[in-house]
């Protein structure tokens, strides 16, 4: 077909222009959350565009937000709110930060985007490979940037295959690493939260092509491998769990996980998009790292991070050693582009979240993820309700269960019903937290000693409510 325009050549004639088109009325601004997710369900699927969001676990309306300062979110009714969300991470610094919000109007007033190479991603590269070093081991020799944490591990599990000629990719029951097909299988967070195994849309033939085990499990890990090693090209796995809620590997487990694939030749891929940069300024290999006198005991061949790294906005990135990431385009064989790989705004943002990040915001957020962690379990054992915190540094979350869970299946089995009620005073209370039981908590250093006061005084109610649920029939 031509591209050719069908219209008639000049005829000397002039024509008269057609009239605008009239602009369609705004609709009127939503007064209330209700009113907000009423209309967004007119054109958005769900109402919502990240399930999670629609509140399907904890039942009742969403809240639509339009402001957030520090500590503090606004919704469209003008109330606010104690944020223990936080943008499900990258808010570590709390919201608006002044110096992250001034270096991203600063990028912005140069350009919104080029679709060209900037200096300033790779000072983050370089901020980022500076990072994550520890007792003198540094295992990010390249970066690339791109722009979600879904296409972070979709990229590096491509490298995995093109850097080994395999095929294969293990996975654990309950490690989320984005909604690309072959990792949504038992993939926890969202998809636990909807009750679904995985989802329509994938094909039986990729679905066949990642193997699922059991978390935590070092028999499982080296029978896939005894069975399947050859063909094998890499397993990722979350550094330490957080969308089952908080579950740390137990004592060696990301050890033994790299140990058995280096074994085999295959890759190992820490997925650190939660807790990169959040839970250590190295992340959670680093908080490994750093507990152990020698040094490193695992190093992983990939590193995927989102969230914190780009400081709110969209960006995420893998990186590994130079001898593999040199596979990707345009060196080597494996292709991976995006226009908006390493947007200027974006990586403003990730700049000065990272360079603000300092010992002292470190500190803050464990020291009052201890706090809120301690306090919310007190009150819960106060009503007498069964649960165990979890912990992996500044992440924490609870398990309504009388012992500790160790994988995907001991978290589902714990009495959820729980958490909605919960969740709800909560809420009427004043405090957002994540709305279901199958995510982390999230703290900032902007959660002064104050507004942490307000979030324990809302704690004995929520506990009550808790032990007040009855299980569902």
């Amino acid at each position: 077909m031509s591209n050719t325009s069908s219209t008639p050549a000049d005829s000397g004639t002039a024509t008269p222009a057609a009239a605008p088109a009239a602009a369609p009325a705004a609709a009127p601004a939503a007064a209330t959350n209700q009113q907000s997710f009423d209309r967004a369900r007119g054109v958005l699927p769900g109402g919502v565009n990240s399930p999670v969001r629609a509140f399907g676990s904890v039942g009742g309306t969403p809240r639509f937000f339009v402001k957030a300062s520090g500590s503090y979110v606004t919704d469209v009714e003008g109330r606010s709110y104690i944020d223990l969300v936080n943008s499900w991470g990258p808010a570590i610094l709390g919201h608006a930060h002044p110096e992250v919000i001034d270096a991203v109007q600063q990028a912005a007033a140069r350009g919104l985007g080029f679709g060209a190479s900037t200096p300033a991603e790779t000072e983050l590269a370089e901020l980022v490979r500076a990072r994550i070093s520890v007792g003198g081991v540094s295992p990010i020799e390249r970066l690339r940037l791109v722009s979600t944490g879904t296409e972070a591990t979709m990229t590096a599990i491509r490298l995995a295959r093109g850097a080994t000629g395999r095929r294969l990719l293990v996975k654990f029951a309950g490690h989320y690493h984005g909604h690309s097909d072959g990792l949504l299988a038992e993939a926890g967070s969202g998809l636990a939260t909807l009750s679904m195994p995985g989802s329509a849309g994938v094909t039986a033939e990729t679905a066949a092509q990642t193997l699922v085990i059991e978390y935590n499990n070092v028999a499982a890990l080296e029978q896939v491998f005894a069975e399947h090693g050859h063909d094998i090209a890499g397993i990722i796995f979350e550094a330490a769990a957080a969308n089952m809620g908080v579950l740390a590997p137990q004592p060696g487990f990301n050890e033994t996980i790299v140990r058995i694939a280096h074994e085999h030749g295959a890759l190992a891929i820490s997925d650190e998009v939660l807790t990169g940069f959040r839970v250590d300024p190295a992340g959670y290999w680093g908080l490994d790292a750093r507990a152990n006198a020698g040094g490193p005991r695992w190093v992983p061949d990939l590193f995927t991070f989102g969230k914190v790294i780009g400081g709110g906005l969209p960006l995420a990135a893998l990186g590994g050693s130079a001898r593999i990431m040199e596979l990707l385009a345009p060196l080597g064989p494996v292709y991976q582009a995006g226009t908006l790989s390493g947007n200027p705004v974006a990586v403003a943002a990730g700049l000065a979240t990272l360079r603000l990040a300092d010992d002292a915001v470190y500190s803050r957020l464990n020291q009052v993820a201890e706090t809120l962690s301690a306090e919310t379990s007190a009150a819960l054992s106060a009503e007498g309700v069964e649960h165990v915190v979890q912990h992996a540094g500044n992440l924490f979350s609870f398990v309504f269960s009388a012992t500790e869970p160790l994988n995907f299946a001991d978290v589902k089995a714990q009495q959820g019903y729980r958490y909605a009620p919960f969740f709800h005073s909560m809420l009427d209370s004043g405090v957002s937290l994540p709305p279901s039981v199958f995510e982390a908590w999230f703290v900032s250093a902007a959660h002064d000693d104050g507004v942490v006061s307000k979030v324990v005084e809302a704690l004995p109610a929520a506990a009550k409510a808790a032990a007040a649920a009855s299980a569902p029939h």
